[in-house]
């Protein structure tokens, strides 16, 4: 099933660990639901945190609709077989590196509202994967981005979500302690 790394998985922040068991809950009660955006309006995404080896630096992109810096991620296609697959493709189509291919373990989940730029989404039940690409590897725009770019994980954008960079530090401990 495209949601088993979901049950593979165990957190190392208790916070995750709770919201975990919570995106569990979401995906037996939605069924088909949970995976496919036409069918709620609060559905699974799948996102590609990419860092470089040493970890020192992150790939974000200007998203065009929420008008914030933020990782790369998206919707599930019909054609994805696992979240992890899903992150992987993402990365590659808004990041432009070729090769990308996320972890197969989640790294953490992130679960927020939407504006109405969003149109008929309205909850992101999102998962975050991490895939590697060297530090010297250029990013290319996408149709959904108005820009691509390394940032030092210790300085990031203005213009990204208030809560990201505590996400991105869950992220790096989760790396970290594998």
């Amino acid at each position: 099933m495209i949601t088993d790394a979901l049950d593979e998985w165990t957190p190392q922040d208790p916070a995750q660990v709770t919201l975990l068991a919570e995106y569990r809950a979401f995906v037996a009660a939605s069924g088909a639901a949970a995976v496919d955006r036409s069918l709620a309006p609060a559905h699974l995404t799948a996102t590609c945190f990419v860092l470089t080896p040493d970890l020192s630096r992150v790939l974000l992109c200007f998203h065009r609709k929420g008008q914030f810096w933020v990782q790369l991620g998206g919707h599930l296609e019909p054609g994805d077989a696992s979240l992890a697959g899903a992150a992987s493709r993402e990365g590659r189509e808004e990041g432009g590196i070729a090769g990308l291919v996320a972890g197969r373990l989640p790294v953490d989940v992130h679960r927020h509202e939407l504006s109405a730029a969003f149109g008929h989404c309205r909850t992101h039940w999102d998962v975050g994967f991490v895939a590697y690409a060297s530090p010297d590897a250029v990013p290319v725009v996408s149709d959904e981005s108005e820009h691509v770019a390394w940032f030092d994980v210790d300085d990031l954008p203005a213009g990204t979500p208030d809560d990201f960079p505590v996400r991105l530090r869950t992220v790096l401990d989760e790396v970290r302690a594998r």
